[in-house]
């Protein structure tokens, strides 16, 4: 891995945990807490409420080469 990709992972990295250091203190905690939760429930209930579709592969049909 080259000293530029290494970097730029540590900088990604390092600006994710300021970004979650800054949302998560003061006034903001609560309000991202209730985004977070909100989001959560909102995925959960789309996941629940979608049945997943079986797909299914019919190659019935004869291809001469």
């Amino acid at each position: 891995m080259s000293t530029t990709s290494k970097i730029a992972i540590g900088v990604g990295l390092a600006s994710g945990a300021l970004l979650a250091a800054w949302l998560l203190t003061g006034t903001r905690k609560e309000k991202t807490k209730k985004l977070i939760t909100k989001g959560t429930a909102r995925l959960k209930q789309t996941l629940k409420t979608e049945p997943r579709e079986q797909r299914v592969f019919d190659d019935s049909e004869v291809h001469y080469v």
